[in-house]
């Protein structure tokens, strides 16, 4: 069970910290929820607490995993070219494994591909969602701004 203060990552919406755990009568049903704000994008966000092991809630990684994962963001290579509509399959299984690896990947390949030939319309959107998770942990673990995190990033990227 997580506790208030927190930092935590909620797949496919990025990492946020739990502010409270309250319960709340919802359809009639009494249950915990955690209280989760996102910083990025100014949100707020309640999950059942039964909920969260299925949901792959999990801790923000460690300072030295974030080092590791921007490392191999940077040097690592770029998946094999495949047809679209397989990368997006495989993109989109990725990022709903929440792990941060994963994500980082999916963000290095569509930002390298799309530096050589315009993404379409829903690689885009998969670059834009997979990006502000990443920042997310970025910003959470590295205490820097969302703006520095967007910048290591694009540098990163560069290749």
């Amino acid at each position: 069970m997580f506790q208030v203060g927190d930092k935590i990552v909620y797949p496919m919406h990025g990492a946020g910290v739990i502010e409270a755990v309250e319960e709340k009568e919802i359809l009639g049903e009494k249950q915990q929820y955690y209280i989760i704000n996102m910083p990025i994008g100014n949100m707020q966000v309640m999950v059942p607490v039964e909920k969260v092991s299925p949901l792959g809630i999990r801790l923000v990684v460690d300072m030295f995993t974030m080092e590791n994962v921007l490392f191999v963001f940077h040097h690592g290579e770029s998946d094999a070219l495949l047809p679209w509509g397989q990368r997006y399959r495989i993109n989109t299984d990725k990022m709903r494994t929440g792990d941060v690896h994963e994500g980082a990947e999916v963000v290095r390949d569509l930002m390298r591909r799309s530096q050589e030939k315009a993404l379409n319309t829903s690689e885009k959107r998969m670059l834009d969602s997979a990006k502000q998770i990443l920042i997310s942990e970025l910003v959470l673990v590295k205490g820097v701004t969302e703006n520095q995190a967007n910048d290591l990033l694009n540098y990163a990227g560069d290749r």
